[in-house]
């Protein structure tokens, strides 16, 4: 637990300080625009970052007066709640309103005209996400999610008979499955290393990928934050331990950006993909490629060899971005997403989503039937946390929730062959209130203490989703 005498903002955080304060201004609210969202909301959030600036993100994190006037920024509903923000999460009103904008500007003339333009607004916009994560613009992709940017990778990284690629258990399935698919056509195998639940230590994550190295190990796929149950791993240790042995690391960051304060140049990655849609609030289908200099030209696009007047497409990320006719409507509005994060502040953000998972986890973890699969410790965990109850199949646990509560959350999940591990997952967000916290723990406890109602009681564990 941390304690109030932490130190105040990160550099990260101080570096989007005149950002923040010019809010209005880069998020690009104009005239018009204000009419329909409303600036006034966003002049509140202005002046409630204000009243807290002398707080520690630790402190700020627990001020319920902040945290009410930026549950203003969304327009989510009340009548239900919605603890399934993993798969994406809602937009502020702010970036809705600019992807509509975006879209009318668009249709009202030759599209050509229109992406003539865009082009030049979006290299603008990637600037603004290299200085989000600590890279340079040459070295990152505007891509539609995490999984077209990894599987561009895991595609295109040269892989021989007899290769290793080593991953984990709980490395998402799109991606070890775009592995297997190598291992039938190619021969490479694929090493998946258990992890326990949950791990004790950063010691003890470094310590499953040390003994599992082989001297056949070419590339490691690893998760920054897992979508299983939120563990995240000590990424530049993993990375270090890597490179000393000649291994390249592509990283999983699907669920890391805009959930922790990082930079991806500290981390020292070969490679790293994210969806934008999560934890950044931007808009749907669209994520981001990072990539080394010195890998770029070795590794060809997804969708084929790409020729260009306009960049050298063999040493250019923007080879990546090329899928056919898009809409930049989204791309374009990633600039207001990134501008309501940093109006916020990363460092203030991370605190204040893993204080909302501890407000649930440490008290539903006291009970003797209910198991959280997730560590608290602040360097273990952040917003993501996977919680399940003895003798209840996590499947018809998430259905009844919803069903009966309108309590939305992840699909069951289950390890090992005993099912002895089952868990739905929980991902709370900045909208979420404590009131609705509490109420999800009071559900939860009433399950644990009197058991799931008929039909929920007969579901059964499902083989086909069990991991591998």
């Amino acid at each position: 637990m941390r304690s109030e005498d932490e130190a105040p903002e990160s550099r990260h955080e101080r570096l989007h300080t005149m950002e923040r304060r010019g809010f209005l201004k880069t998020a690009g609210i104009s005239a018009g625009l204000a009419t329909l969202m409303g600036a006034d909301s966003f002049r509140g959030i202005e002046a409630a970052v204000n009243d807290v600036s002398d707080l520690t993100p630790w402190q700020a994190a627990r001020d319920e007066a902040f945290w009410s006037e930026v549950k203003q920024a969304f327009t989510v509903s009340r009548t239900l709640i919605n603890l399934d923000n993993g798969y994406t999460c809602p937009q502020p009103r702010v970036v809705t309103e600019a992807v509509v904008r975006y879209i009318w500007e668009q249709e009202q003339g030759p599209y050509g005209s229109f992406v003539q333009k865009a082009r030049d607004q979006v290299v603008t916009v990637k600037r603004s996400l290299a200085r989000l994560i600590g890279s340079s613009p040459e070295e990152i992709a505007i891509v539609r999610n995490t999984t077209e940017a990894l599987k561009t990778v895991l595609y295109g990284v040269p892989l021989g008979p007899g290769d290793e690629v080593l991953t984990t258990t709980h490395d998402y399935s799109s991606m070890v499955s775009a592995l297997e698919n190598r291992v039938k056509q190619e021969g490479i195998k694929l090493v998946q290393a258990p992890v326990p639940l949950p791990a004790q230590s950063m010691d003890d994550l470094e310590g499953i990928f040390e003994r599992a190295i082989t001297p056949k190990t070419r590339l490691i796929l690893l998760s920054h934050i897992t979508y299983t149950t939120g563990q995240v791993f000590p990424v530049r240790r993993i990375c270090d331990l890597a490179h000393r042995h000649g291994i390249e690391v592509v990283v999983d960051g699907a669920h890391a950006v805009g959930q922790l304060d990082f930079n991806i140049s500290d981390l020292d990655c070969d490679y790293y993909g994210t969806s934008l849609h999560k934890w950044l609030s931007a808009p749907k289908g669209t994520g981001l490629l990072y990539m080394k200099r010195e890998h770029i030209e070795k590794i060809e696009p997804i969708y084929g060899v790409y020729t260009s007047r306009r960049f050298n497409a063999r040493t250019s990320m923007r080879k990546y971005e090329s899928v056919g006719t898009v809409s930049y409507a989204p791309y374009l509005a990633i600039g207001e997403a990134i501008a309501f994060h940093n109006a916020i502040g990363p460092k203030r953000k991370e605190e204040r989503l893993r204080y909302l998972k501890n407000h649930w986890a440490e008290r539903l973890g006291k009970h003797a039937r209910i198991n959280v699969y997730t560590p608290t410790a602040s360097e273990m965990s952040c917003c993501i946390a996977g919680v399940g109850i003895e003798g209840i199949d996590p499947t018809g646990m998430r259905d009844y929730l919803w069903d009966e509560h309108q309590i939305r959350t992840s699909r069951g999940r289950y390890m090992g062959e005993d099912y002895s591990q089952q868990w739905v997952r929980i991902t709370p967000n900045l909208y979420t209130t404590l009131s609705e916290l509490d109420y999800f723990c009071e559900v939860m406890e009433d399950l644990a203490n009197n058991g799931v109602p008929e039909p929920y009681a007969s579901y059964r564990p499902d083989p086909r989703m069990l991991r591998r």
